[in-house]
């Protein structure tokens, strides 16, 4: 382009950019909204994506090694090169004790000290009778602990040095019934609270008020001495390693080098070593790792770092969406903010303006007003990424504990990236919307393209209905996606097709108002079409969001119900004492761990982490029904065995007799030969292993609770059950007793339910993507009616002038917002319901459901934004003056 057709380009976006500046606030708000949610995404991404788990327990060993705590499988895409994925591990991958030796006799090492990290529970009776530890599978506990009973990290008092955590009262523990007790973060022997920290200690810190002192018997121990750091109990390294309950490996081993020796130069030393020694972890015999810096956490938080993968991919999935709504919203916003220009646009052409000017100075015009808006948004995304971050943190359990999501000032300046690419987004747009527009009803081309995106979002939601799971949720995705893109490229006609249904009601009961809306809405179907988009865009996402979770939930829970048919429920036990007690009938330990599945989806391989449930089979019989559909639970009396969902059965085609191949908690490979298949598989998990097969490969096997039958009698179970003195003698507590015996029945009972890995975050999560797009989209509701308002002025006053009185205007435009209303509504939840009923019916058996209460919020806030649009304006109003 010459010098003089820049300037004239230059010339042209100026004086449109002043004289259309209430076109363009519409744009303006759009952007700056878009900019907002897209840069508070991308700061929390970097956050997550420099998350590590936080260094405590190991903050002295330069190095530390620990087991893999992730499994990896290769698979071949069609057609590509063979791929890797990994899978976070959550349970503990122990070290050969072995490798202590090695460690110790390398050139620079002063020490390696082995780490192993258990359970303790104290039932509080100060005689040691209701003390016992839940790690390791040699160390179940002799009496167990009563409900409600403290919990402590255990640890031997060596390993302390490697905090380093030092005595600040008594002595070193040095028998067996001696223990060290941890003071609490922050807090000295005798000082206020200490915060419980390591796995499972909860209750005041010990040397908090009400804590342990010296002297004093904890866990059925005498405490000798008092230490720094968090809440813990220390023993000898002999009795340490017997109540961790795992002969021949430790949890870690932790280097400390001599003075002088670099970090770089013992690690270096360490991985050396190892290799020479071909030492491997316990579990699915990886190579051993040996960690520094920022990395030592994983070895200290086994969820960290599992939830950190959760989250990125989360956030990476959020971002995705937003970014598709906003092109569609922005394309929609500015190409009728250009259209409703096309005469202006004509005179330009027929002045010797060449169409390449028009658009360029359009191009300009849009970007001018998109970098003013997106920079106003960038500097809002801090404190909305604030927020987010904020509620993530404030809410105890969503963000595992031990999990760092650091936020460096540099780390704020990603916005400029994000405002750049806002900004190239509504450039994009303007190359499509700035061509002469087409009279309306033509444009076969975009009517094709739409037409083969409906088609193409049918056949998404219908291959929903044949998978599973994630499979199922992703197939429901992209259908509702690619339906709500054809809808909106379809916009005029559907428009059309929905007046030429309401055309003759308005003509024949809307009197004169009637009849202008009918012509109105024939002869500007292109305008309407606009209009009708966001409504149906947010009509849909907000039914689709809502309806997945609550229909997830509502069929998981009625499965728990359904599933969970025990009298009782008690804590801090095993099956094996509840047995004993006189009128208990049949009793099951449950274990709650997680097994890694490696399937292929469409070639790709992927790694699914799910819940699984752990069970005595012989005490199966009036605790837990999990619905078998084929085979036999009493199979997994067997060790080798499992029991599978209905579900996954169908997706990996196994069936009794069958095998399936599991990695476990800690990584370990499992070729299991199923035995049964069931279809309560949303309250139970995808798989129900022997508990004999489960604990050896948690990090904790103690029982989370134990589901017990009564015998039946005259008056039910109470009459014929345990009683609450029996129960209190035997240190137990029941979730069903009151002071005056049991209350309890199979309805009392909380249901058992497993719990996806992340569900609580993922919650938070998807609550936030639904206002975020619902907003999004709402704005971009009230500024394309507030835009088609703006542009129909002159058409109102004409109408005005010609005899219409400022009534009939209003109602006129009261019967066009209920046409859009209704019509959104209408296609909005047609949009939604063809994938969510696949969806629903691929993982649950039956229809989408969503409470009413949310359905009437949806719209209820639908007709109330379209009013808001009409009417705020105050074009029928300022047209009557």
């Amino acid at each position: 382009m010459s010098r003089s057709g820049k300037q004239a380009v230059e010339l042209l976006a100026a004086r449109s950019l002043r004289t259309h500046r209430k076109a363009w606030a519409a744009v303006f708000a759009a952007v700056a909204v878009t900019s907002a949610l897209l840069g508070a995404l991308a700061i929390a991404l970097g956050s997550a994506g420099l998350g590590h788990a936080r260094v405590e327990r190991f903050a002295a060993a330069p190095v530390v090694v620990a087991g893999d705590q992730a499994v990896r499988w290769t698979a071949t895409p069609w057609g590509s090169e063979p791929t890797t994925t990994t899978a976070g591990l959550t349970e503990r991958v122990r070290v050969p004790a072995a490798a202590v030796d090695v460690l110790r006799a390398i050139p620079g090492v002063r020490t390696a000290v082995p780490d192993d990290t258990f359970v303790v529970r104290d039932s509080g009776s100060g005689s040691g009778a209701g003390a016992g530890t839940g790690a390791g599978t040699q160390a179940a506990p002799a009496a167990g602990a009563a409900a409600g009973a403290r919990t402590y990290t255990g640890r031997s008092w060596e390993a302390a040095a490697l905090a380093p955590y030092r005595l600040v009262d008594g002595r070193e523990p040095r028998e067996a019934g001696e223990i060290v007790a941890g003071a609490g973060a922050g807090a000295g022997a005798g000082a206020g609270a200490g915060a419980g920290a390591g796995a499972g200690a909860v209750g005041d810190g010990a040397g908090g008020r009400g804590g342990p002192r010296v002297g004093d018997t904890v866990a059925g121990r005498t405490v000798v001495g008092m230490a720094d750091g968090p809440a813990a109990l220390y023993f000898t390294a002999g009795e340490a390693r017997r109540l961790a309950g795992h002969p021949g490996a430790v949890d870690a081993v932790g280097v400390l080098g001599e003075p002088g020796v670099p970090v770089d130069t013992l690690h270096a030393r360490v991985r050396a070593a190892l290799d020479a020694a071909g030492l491997k972890d316990t579990a699915a015999g990886q190579p051993l790792r040996a960690l520094t810096g920022d990395g030592r956490g994983g070895a200290e938080h086994l969820a960290a770092l599992p939830a950190r993968a959760d989250l990125l991919q989360m956030l990476a999935a959020v971002s995705g969406t937003i970014v598709l709504v906003a092109v569609l919203v922005l394309a929609s916003l500015v190409a009728q903010a250009l259209g409703q220009r096309s005469a202006e646009r004509d005179l330009l052409l027929s002045v010797g303006a060449t169409p390449r000017q028009v658009r360029a100075a359009a191009g300009r015009e849009v970007t001018r007003v998109a970098a003013a808006a997106a920079l106003l948004g960038a500097l809002t995304a801090v404190p909305v990424f604030l927020a987010l971050w904020s509620t993530l943190r404030g809410r105890t359990g969503v963000v595992p504990d031990g999990l760092e999501l650091p936020s460096p000032v540099w780390l704020f300046a990603g916005v400029l990236v994000v405002v750049a690419v806002v900004v190239g987004i509504t450039r994009l747009v303007v190359l499509f919307a700035a061509r002469r527009p087409g009279r309306p009803g033509k444009g076969g081309a975009r009517r094709a393209f739409g037409i083969a995106l409906l088609v193409l979002g049918a056949t998404a939601a219908g291959t929903a209905t044949t998978q599973g799971g994630d499979a199922a949720a992703a197939a429901a995705g992209a259908a509702t996606v690619t339906l709500v893109i054809g809808c909106a490229l379809l916009g005029p006609w559907i428009a059309r097709a929905a007046m030429t249904v309401l055309d003759r009601p308005f003509r024949w009961f809307g009197g004169a108002p009637g009849r202008l809306t009918a012509a109105a809405a024939t002869a500007h179907s292109r305008r309407l079409g606009a209009a009708l988009v966001p409504v149906v865009l947010v009509t849909a996402f907000a039914l689709v969001q809502l309806s997945a979770g609550t229909t997830m939930e509502r069929a998981a829970a009625e499965q728990a119900r359904a599933a969970t048919t025990a009298d009782l429920a008690f804590s801090g036990t095993t099956a094996e004492r509840v047995r004993r007690l006189p009128g208990v009938k049949s009793a099951t330990d449950v274990l709650r761990s997680t097994v890694v599945l490696a399937r292929t989806q469409a070639g790709s391989p992927r790694l699914d982490r799910l819940p699984v449930l752990g069970v005595d089979a012989a005490g199966l019989a009036g605790t837990l029904d999990p619905g078998v559909v084929a085979g036999d639970l009493a199979g997994l009396g067997r060790p080798g065995t499992v029991a599978v969902g209905a579900t996954t059965a169908d997706s990996l085609d196994v069936k009794p007799g069958s095998t399936v191949e599991l990695r476990l908690g800690d990584g370990t490979a499992k070729r299991l030969r199923v035995v049964a298949v069931y279809e309560r598989s949303l309250a139970l998990g995808e798989f129900l292993l022997p508990k004999t097969e489960l604990a050896p490969h948690m990090s904790d096997p103690y029982p989370a609770r134990v589901l017990a039958a009564t015998e039946p009698g005259p008056a039910g179970p109470t009459s014929a059950g345990p009683t609450a003195t029996g129960l209190t003698s035997a240190g137990l507590t029941s979730t069903g007793l009151t002071s005056t015996g049991l209350t309890s029945t199979g309805g009392s009972v909380v249901p058992e339910q497993v719990t996806l890995p992340g569900a609580e975050l993922n919650g938070i999560v998807s609550a936030a993507v639904v206002a975020a797009i619902g907003g999004l989209t709402l704005l971009a509701v009230l500024s394309t009616l507030a835009l088609i308002a703006a542009g129909r002025r002159g058409e109102l006053a004409l109408l005005r002038q010609v005899g219409a009185s400022a009534g009939q205007l209003r109602r006129m435009l009261g019967l066009e917002a209920g046409f859009l209303t209704a019509t959104g509504l209408f296609v909005g939840t047609a949009v939604a319901a063809l994938p969510l009923t696949a969806f629903a019916w691929a993982l649950t058996g039956g229809p989408p459901y969503l409470p009413p209460a949310q359905a009437g919020l949806i719209a209820g806030t639908v007709v109330v934004t379209v009013a808001a649009g009409v009417f705020l304006p105050g074009a029928g109003r300022r047209a009557g003056n």
